[in-house]
């Protein structure tokens, strides 16, 4: 069942090209290829409904029932720290590979162009990334608002504290019941799950139609280099991730990748991340991590762990200014490296934030609106190489901090028994 259900996630990708293909190249009419081009994206729509109809109980369940089971919020504390110092050391790898790859293959150089009088309005909110908003916005006014709104970084907060709360009560008869009841609605939403992604082929068929019915498949040469360049710094990005996941897992990295393929399928295909983490959570309980620490790391890495983000951020940056021949020094680029890395980390709660993080700081080195607009135009083929990456960098932090928690708890024996 699991190996179909993946094999018709990638029949549904090349069909969906095949169909897109033939829609654009017989209709001639602009209007009406949008028209159609929606009719397919229905299907999608509908998916991604479904996902985020599962996606608030999920998290929330399977973070409480794994927090519930501890002894103390030490531990909770412990997989913090070391989730968020993985995530800044993989945010600034991905960053620096975006910039020298960017440096290296000089997609924008050869564009030549000339920045208009007229302001350019890419139509994109810059206004929710400061560094007030974006803390204040971690906290919930109300969980029932937080989980409405699917935001899993204030679903995230909530379920740490409620998660806490019973595990310091746990004793307690009258708590055990929630316990119990909560324990008892993991397998029931990793089952839902399950019926819910049965219709991923149906979502990922319309997902491919529909952009490609749009935009055709010229687009891929139009803008090839760019493409080309940044998937290219995508595939070394994977590489370095690998290699570090290796280093931690040995062997294991090559079935944690395996088991992951589904989700990662799902998450490029229709370029959301949603889309792709109720099968990743279950994923990665089944390939043996710890539910407490899927609970915990994989949310908070939604949020904050963007690995293919990172690059894309870095690389649109510099292509802008390659563009319209604007020199950044590698001094400038440094500054700017630093600046992507604190401003992305608000972009979770902002829509399209990627694309809104390269605008917010563009004005800040001159880089003109214009060029945030061009990169608009193929956001959607860039955005389903970095969601997939997103995935992928996640899926391995997840797997490796739950290692070393396993060998922090087989050698606390050990210690318990030197110190005795």
């Amino acid at each position: 069942m699991k190996n179909r259900l993946t094999l018709s996630i990638a029949i549904a990708m090349l069909l969906g090209v095949v169909v897109g293909y033939a829609c654009h190249a017989s209709i001639t009419d602009a209007t009406e290829l949008k028209e159609v081009a929606g009719y397919f994206s229905i299907v999608t729509d509908i998916f991604l409904r479904l996902i985020k109809m599962i996606l608030a109980p999920l998290v929330f369940c399977t973070l409480v029932s794994g927090l519930a089971g501890l002894d103390s919020g030490n531990d909770v504390g412990r997989i913090g720290l070391r989730s968020v110092a993985w995530f800044l050391c993989a945010s600034l790898i991905s960053l620096a590979i975006g910039l020298v790859m960017a440096n290296l293959t000089q997609p924008g150089a050869a564009l030549h162009l000339t920045a208009g009088a007229g302001e350019v309005n890419t139509g994109l909110n810059t206004a929710g990334l400061n560094v007030r908003d974006v803390v204040t916005h971690a906290f919930p006014t109300s969980v029932l608002d937080a989980m409405a709104r699917n935001d899993i970084l204030q679903i995230l907060v909530f379920s740490v504290f409620f998660g806490l709360a019973l595990s310091a009560l746990k004793r307690d008869t009258k708590v055990a019941f929630v316990i119990q009841a909560v324990d008892g609605l993991v397998p029931v939403m990793l089952r839902l799950t399950d019926y819910v992604m049965r219709f991923a082929p149906l979502g990922v068929f319309g997902a491919i139609a529909s952009v490609v019915t749009l935009r055709g498949l010229d687009v891929l040469f139009t803008y090839g280099k760019l493409l080309g360049s940044f998937y290219l710094a995508l595939v070394i990005l994977w590489v370095v991730l690998v290699a570090v996941g290796y280093a931690f897992l040995g062997p294991r990295i090559g079935a944690l990748l395996k088991a992951v393929r589904e989700p990662a399928m799902i998450a490029f295909s229709t370029a959301s991340s949603e889309a792709a983490f109720p099968r990743l959570t279950e994923k990665l309980e089944e390939f043996g991590v710890d539910k407490k620490v899927v609970g915990f790391t994989l949310p908070l890495g939604y949020a904050f762990n963007l690995d293919g983000s990172m690059v894309y951020q870095a690389f649109a940056a510099i292509f802008i200014a390659q563009a319209f021949g604007i020199d950044m020094p590698a001094s400038q680029q440094v500054v700017m490296l630093l600046i992507l890395m604190l401003s992305s980390k608000g972009m979770a709660s902002v829509p399209r934030g990627s694309v809104v993080v390269v605008a917010a700081i563009a004005p800040m080195f001159g880089l003109p609106a214009a060029g945030v607009a061009l990169v608009l135009a193929i956001d959607q083929l860039l955005d389903m190489g970095r969601t997939m990456t997103n995935v992928i960098g996640n899926s391995i932090a997840t797997a490796v901090i739950a290692k070393w928690e396993e060998k922090r708890q087989s050698q606390a024996p050990e210690l318990a028994r030197e110190s005795a």
